[in-house]
């Protein structure tokens, strides 16, 4: 596998003029700015949506980097701040941790017209954006994502929630943020690791309905890596992407599962490895979900093989897995796999529903996939898998 290095040093670059993305969703709009050194004026961005407090939520790798300097920030402005940093990693998004945000909100004595701040990972905000929803039934939040992941997904679109013993994000709110600053000069702190599971996501909007967009991925994606003008743009388009589908479909209701494109798969592989990193992070399930999808497609005859090749093809260029037997002790059984489908968000009176795709760039939404056509396919990429 391929791939570029990722610069290990914090960028303390100056704020350059941001690329503004709106989400026009009424009463509830909100805008997301992307670009380079968006932290050092975050304090005046954050403090113009007119609060008086804000609890900022982070984790223990990020909260070193930025929190203090957020928070002093914030207090030049007239906030009052406090900061709470959790263990990182998908374990922390759980009803322990819900509590713990919760009860730390309410001793910062957070009002309703106050913030929540999610510094961090898709972890930390799907989590803080979800005791926002809750705390008070309800309060105002602010999402700085400091991952590509984050940046091109998690943050975008209100999601918020954690994890249950019976799958990925089962409990939660929908909860839109008043802002969004994706400041992607905090890319620079991330392993190679991290930004090619961001990575998975960004290609993930060329292939839903943007094929010139994953002809630009391919030819451009090792300056997203390098931190050119590339990543920039990349973030940017995929956030008007996403934003374009949530203005649509707010709620899920329709369009907006075109965006879970690989992650009945991926999301089935994440708890099968218990939500162990160490094996696989959730843009390494993606990706290889991508790819299962499009192979699942090309074999029901819907998608040329041609396609499924190029989506693998591409994503093992840039250094992530794209097969079953590339997750570290196994992917599970057959059965395993589609008892953990069963449990998908998507799935309506038990029958499992996939996003599949025709070619690139043109996915539908596949309701009433036959548990058997799912079981023939898995079982021939097991088998393929075997030495």
């Amino acid at each position: 596998m391929g791939g570029l290095p990722v610069n290990s040093l914090a960028t303390r670059a100056p704020e350059a003029a941001a690329i503004t993305v709106p989400v026009p969703l009424g009463d509830r709009a909100y805008e997301i700015l992307v670009g380079r050194g968006l932290l050092q004026g975050a304090g005046a961005r954050i403090a113009a949506l007119g609060a008086r407090a804000a609890a900022i939520v982070t984790d223990e790798h990020v909260g070193p980097l930025y929190a203090r300097s957020l928070a002093e920030a914030l207090e030049r402005h007239g906030l009052r701040t406090a900061t709470l940093a959790l263990p990182p990693g998908e374990a922390t998004k759980s009803y322990a941790f819900l509590e713990k945000v919760c009860d730390f909100a309410l001793e910062a004595r957070i009002e309703r017209g106050d913030l929540v701040v999610a510094l961090g990972g898709g972890v930390v905000g799907d989590l803080a954006g979800f005791a926002a929803a809750v705390v008070r039934r309800g309060v105002r939040f602010v999402q700085v994502p400091t991952t590509l992941l984050a940046q091109v997904d998690s943050s975008v679109g209100g999601k918020t929630g954690i994890n249950s013993r019976h799958g990925k994000n089962l409990v939660g709110a929908f909860h839109q943020p008043s802002l969004v600053l994706a400041d992607t000069a905090a890319l620079d702190t991330l392993s190679l690791r991290e930004m090619r599971a961001g990575y998975a996501e960004v290609v993930k909007y060329g292939l839903i309905d943007d094929a010139s967009f994953f002809d630009w991925c391919e030819a451009r994606w090792r300056g997203v890596f390098a931190g050119g003008p590339e990543r920039d743009e990349a973030v940017a388009r995929s956030c008007r992407a996403k934003a374009a589908v949530v203005v649509r479909d707010e709620r899920e209701d329709g369009d907006r599962a075109l965006l879970n494109l690989g992650h009945t798969f991926g999301h089935a592989l994440e708890r099968i490895t218990r939500y162990d990193s160490a094996r696989l992070v959730h843009g390494e399930g993606v990706a290889i979900g991508l790819c299962l999808a499009f192979r699942f497609s090309a074999s029901l005859g819907l998608c040329p093989d041609r396609d499924a090749r190029r989506v693998e093809a591409h994503l093992a260029e840039a250094g992530l897995p794209t097969r079953l037997n590339h997750v570290p002790g196994g992917c599970g059984t057959v059965e395993e796999l589609l008892d953990a489908m069963a449990q998908d968000k998507k799935v309506k009176g038990g029958a499992l529903t996939f996003i599949l795709a025709r070619g690139i760039g043109k996915s539908f939404i596949a309701p009433g996939i036959a548990a058997d056509e799912v079981r023939s396919f898995l079982k021939k990429e097991i088998s393929a898998a075997q030495p």
